[in-house]
Formats: structure tokens, sequence, C-alpha cells
């Protein structure tokens, strides 16, 4: 039987997408909206597979429904691109994703240009244990990982969700505006933020920009570790005044920001700010511009807070009537104790004595930045365990010594 050229045309539409629920692949940007709104109508389970390409979109891809991946097919994250139209306040596509089922994934592509956020979380609708690992974001208008919610719904957010070796960047070296950050999450719980690079996060003017990686506003219980933060206007960021954040973890980053690449309202390494019984130990943070201190705990709802093992060039400051327990943190390094700040590369460079198994054991600290074990009883300051012989198996942030 020979086919018309419509018939012929609904038939190859529907191999593309009838795997359903199952998996799919797709290669267009048309056959890519029409996975995710066939997956939408089937009630998700569906994984779409992404063949290299650029995929530039017409309208927000919306993720309804739970069980959703969306996945390079390569595993080459750089081979697979889902854009919007521009980096800009009047692009037509606002979200690159939005998010609203439970259980989603997104894994080897790169995401870029919107007009609002690459990933809208709503955590207003319930929208739990989403799952974002090995992707690059980049040059969005505003934050590029967004965990919305509503105020008027105190009892729905997003739990359990994971950032992991992915890369947040603006190309340019700047962003397009202060509005803008890496991960701002809004009444997140249990989320998990590990083995992340930032880069160059800072706004050209008007007012400084978000934080690298911000917890607030009724956010509560979140793990921030081993990630690399550089050349950021702001690093990471527990709670902020008057809508603050509770409990949590921030161990084993390293942040740093040259003098050269300072953008004009360059500002704190970590804050805790309004954020009670919140632990910030092994990180190394080093400011190399005119900003006087590296780590800031904020206001006097920040009480049972403990700040351990960080090893900064700069002052830990207590602002506006904050409390914590502060033990063995060193603050005045060099940069001759790392292996490189121009690269920057905040491995030691050799046995300081000052920082060499000087560090308090702490609840929950077995390994460092690299992954590498910490010997009970000689745990370093810092976030990098002296004296390494594992090779880990490459995280996006590691700079191998």
């Amino acid at each position: 039987m020979v086919l018309g050229p419509v018939v012929a045309s609904l038939v190859l539409t529907a191999v593309a997408t009838s795997s359903f629920a199952g998996t799919v692949t797709v290669s267009t940007a048309a056959q890519l909206q029409a996975a995710v709104n066939t997956a939408n109508n089937a009630g998700g389970s569906t994984t779409i597979l992404l063949a290299d390409g650029t995929y530039t979109l017409s309208d927000t891809l919306y993720v309804n429904v739970p069980n959703v991946t969306i996945q390079g097919q390569s595993g080459v994250r750089e081979n697979v691109i889902i854009e919007g139209d521009a980096m800009s306040a009047s692009a037509k596509v606002g979200n690159v994703i939005r998010v609203a089922g439970s259980n989603f994934t997104l894994s080897g592509v790169t995401l870029r240009k919107s007009g609002w956020h690459l990933i809208q979380v709503a955590g207003e609708q319930g929208a739990q244990a989403p799952v974002i690992r090995n992707c690059i974001l980049r040059d969005a208008y505003e934050q590029m990982l967004k965990v919305s919610n509503d105020p008027t719904l105190p009892a729905m957010h997003s739990d359990n969700g994971l950032v992991e070796n992915c890369v947040f960047e603006y190309t340019a070296g700047i962003g397009p505006q202060f509005y803008i950050g890496g991960i701002d999450a809004h009444a997140a719980h249990g989320w998990t933020v590990r083995g992340n690079t930032f880069r160059s996060i800072i706004s050209p003017s008007a007012s400084v920009a978000e934080f690298a990686v911000h917890f607030w506003d009724g956010s509560a219980d979140n793990t921030v570790e081993k990630n690399l933060i550089v050349n950021c206007d702001r690093g990471i960021g527990f709670g902020l005044d008057g809508q603050g954040n509770q409990r949590g973890v921030v161990r084993n980053n390293m942040v740093f920001r040259s003098a050269a690449s300072a953008g004009p309202f360059a500002d704190v390494g970590i804050a805790l700010i309004d954020s009670p019984s919140s632990s910030v130990y092994n990180n190394t943070v080093i400011l190399e511009d005119g900003f006087g201190w590296t780590i800031e705990y904020r206001f006097a709802d920040t009480t049972g807070v403990l700040l351990a093992n960080n090893l900064t060039n700069k002052q830990i400051l207590n602002r506006d009537g904050a409390s914590a327990t502060l033990q063995t943190n060193v603050t005045a390094a060099v940069d001759a104790w790392f292996v490189s700040v121009t690269t920057p590369d905040l491995h030691l460079a050799s046995a300081v004595p000052a920082v060499i198994g000087k560090g308090t054991a702490v609840a929950g600290l077995v390994d460092d930045f690299d992954g590498d074990p910490r010997p009970s009883g000689a745990v370093d300051i810092g976030a990098d365990q002296f004296g390494r012989t594992l090779t880990p198996s490459s995280p996006t942030n590691l700079v191998v010594r």
C-alpha cells in the first residue's frame, strides 16, 4: 500500500511518540514537545531520550505528571542543547522546563536561554523528589533553577530534590541583570545540592545578585556539599531577613572570588540569615576582593548554629544579634597554602601546620570535597583532607593535582 503524504506524516509522528508508557527517542524540538505532551496525556512514567543536537523551543516544556525523565541519549551533556529563544525579559519562552509532577529526572543535557528560569519546580503543586544530574544550566535571564511555592498553601512544598554534578554559569562572565541566581529555593525541604560548579553569577548593575545556592522562605533540612563556587556575588545562603530557613548543613564546599573578577556588588561567601539550628563546617572560602568577611551569621532568630573547621582568608562575622558555637575555624589563610588560587584549585598544597589534623569531629562529617575519607581524630580544617591517594571518579568540579 502506498501512503499519501499526509498519512505518512501522521504515521511518522506516531512512531516518534508512541512508546508510552516506556521510552521514546526524539531528535527535533517538535518531537520533544510532542513527547512531553503525550506523557502528560498518558499520566507519566515515561523516559524521553534526546539524540545529540540543538532543540530550540517555541514554548515551555510543561511536565505535569509523575515519573517523567528527559535524558540525553549519548550522556554527553554538551551535545544535547535545549534552549529558549533568548536570554531576555522579552523572550517568548519564559521557563524552558516547568515541573509540576513528582519524580522528574533531567540528565545529560544543556539548558540555556530563558526569559525566566531554565527549570521551575512547582512546589505549590506538590512536585516532589526531582533529580537534576550531569547537566549544564547557563544564561538564564532570572534564576537558573527555581523552586517555587505559594505562601497561602504552607503545607505544599517540594521535598527531597537532588541537584548533582551540574554546572551553573553565565558564559559572558557576568549576568544580564541583578535578579539572577543559581538555585533559588522557596519552602524546599530535604534537598541535596552536591558536587556542582557555579560560575560568574554576577550582577552588572542596581543591586547584588542572589546566591549561587539559596534555600529560604520556609525551607528546612537541606544539605549543600562538595560544590565549587567561583566568582559569584554571593555563594551559599540559608534564609533571608524575615523569610528564614530551619536547620540544614553546608559542608565541604570551596568558594573563591578573585579581585579581578569581582562584580560591583560582591558580597559574602556563606550566610546564615534567620536560619536557626544550621551547621556550616569544613568549607574553604577565599575572597580576594575588598569585601570584608567570608562567612556571616545574622539576626537574633539565628540560634543554635555550629560553625566549625572552616578555612577562610577573612573573618567570620556575627551580625545583628545572632548566636553560634564556633570551633577550630582558621581565618588567616594565604594563597601559598593552596595548589593554585588562579585556577582556582583550593586543595591544600602542603601539610599546613595550622590546618592538618586540627579540626573538630562533627557528626555527619565522613569525607571531604573529593569524597576522600576524614580519619577519625585527624580531621583537617577546610574542604580538603590533605594527603589523599585516591583518584575519584570524575566529579564535574574536581581539579586533579
